[in-house]
């Protein structure tokens, strides 16, 4: 019985300070798991094929908040890709920061959506995916995705790194957001080039209405001698230097964006609008484009969801010539159309499936818009590309 009593005293000893650890830590462990399937006809001259990819933020992350007294806390996410069709690609490669926040609102340092991403995102969203085959973002925004320098001059929806962030307190729904990045992650600073995004934003959400205004800047995102990028290979961090003219003038990029949705019962409308303007290594010479999109989403009842979407992109206008790198050619017929129809089924709160039949229809004068997360079609100018997809999600 002494033994016994002695054994259940030292296992008490070494479990109490695990036990005592788990209820004081806010450490939480949290993430997602998406896999899509689909076939596609890539238009005239392509083959038909399928594919696997894990779009729509596949991710699995640590976040945690210490109160430190007076509303002041400490928080940290690491949020990282976790694609279980290929495999990850390094840690905290999402959304991941370390900041404070209170009365006065939240300040971050990290790696993070842009305030124009999460402004544009609100309504663009609805009856679609952002990525993957099923995601209009390609089209809407020239894709989404995270960026370590300005490499993609057409590329509005980024996760950026080494970004300063500001959410000010909300003040019945309504709150603004900044973001600028460090010089040292957006590009090198050669001569006269400061390379350097700044972000921001006003979304208003609360009750069935969420409404979203985003403005964003690349500035000195191209050179003088060509309109080229500051190119950064995102695996490697390493600058692309026969893409940086030295002491040459910067040119900055720009975007605004509006984007909204309301929910009447059991349906849910939306859409966004977007214009961007480009910079070219020409005294004066700009290019531009916009873009906008609508979607519904109708719950029949229970688990089953119908969805339809509409996207647009316009011809890119300008005084540029027409073949700038990193941007889409200057001319008539030069946009293109995607429209996508889909059933939604909720097996669950965490888990759901949705099939899709989604069309990009390029115009007569291009052939640069795909089905979202392929390549640069092959195909011939004004290609039309189709897709039958299926994408499954469970949260956890």
């Amino acid at each position: 019985m002494q033994k016994k009593l002695m054994a259940v005293a030292v296992a008490g000893a070494l479990v109490a300070p695990a036990l005592a650890m788990a209820q004081s830590s806010t450490v939480q462990i949290y993430g997602r798991m998406t896999v899509e399937y689909s076939y596609m006809d890539r238009g005239q001259g392509t083959e038909k094929g399928d594919g696997l990819q894990t779009p729509g933020g596949s991710s699995i992350g640590f976040k945690g908040e210490e109160k430190l007294g007076g509303g002041l806390s400490a928080w940290f996410q690491c949020e990282s890709s976790a694609d279980v069709t290929e495999g990850g690609d390094g840690t905290c490669t999402r959304n991941s920061a370390l900041g404070f926040k209170g009365g006065f609102g939240n300040f971050y340092i990290g790696r993070w959506d842009t305030p124009f991403k999460q402004a544009s995102s609100l309504g663009a969203g609805v009856g679609s995916e952002s990525t993957g085959t099923q995601g209009n973002s390609a089209l809407m925004v020239g894709s989404s995705t995270g960026r370590i320098g300005l490499a993609g001059r057409n590329i509005w929806e980024r996760r950026q790194a080494n970004t300063i962030n500001y959410n000010s307190p909300k003040f019945g729904g309504f709150d603004v957001r900044a973001a600028y990045s460090t010089l040292e992650a957006t590009g090198l600073a050669t001569g006269a080039n400061k390379p350097r995004l700044w972000s921001l934003a006003g979304i208003y959400n609360a009750g069935p209405l969420a409404i979203g205004v985003g403005y964003e800047m690349h500035k000195d995102a191209g050179n003088a001698a060509g309109g080229g990028v500051f190119s950064v290979n995102p695996a490697t961090g390493v600058i692309a230097a026969s893409a940086v003219t030295a002491n040459q003038p910067g040119l900055d990029d720009t975007a605004i964006a509006i984007s909204a949705k309301y929910k009447f019962g059991k349906l849910l409308v939306g859409g966004g609008w977007n214009k961007q303007e480009y910079e070219i290594g020409t005294a004066g010479a700009t290019t531009e484009r916009d873009a906008w999109n609508m979607g519904v989403e109708y719950n029949i009842s229970g688990p089953h969801n119908i969805e339809a979407s509409y996207s647009q992109a316009g011809d890119m206008k300008g005084t540029a010539g027409t073949a700038t790198p990193g941007l889409p050619t200057v001319g008539g017929n030069t946009g293109a159309k995607q429209y996508q129809v889909a059933y939604r089924h909720l097996f669950s709160k965490r888990t759901e499936a949705r099939l899709a039949y989604v069309v990009v229809d390029n115009e007569s004068g291009t052939n640069l818009y795909t089905l979202n997360g392929l390549s640069a079609s092959p195909a011939p100018l004004g290609a039309k590309q189709k897709a039958i997809s299926l994408l499954v999600k469970h949260t956890f």
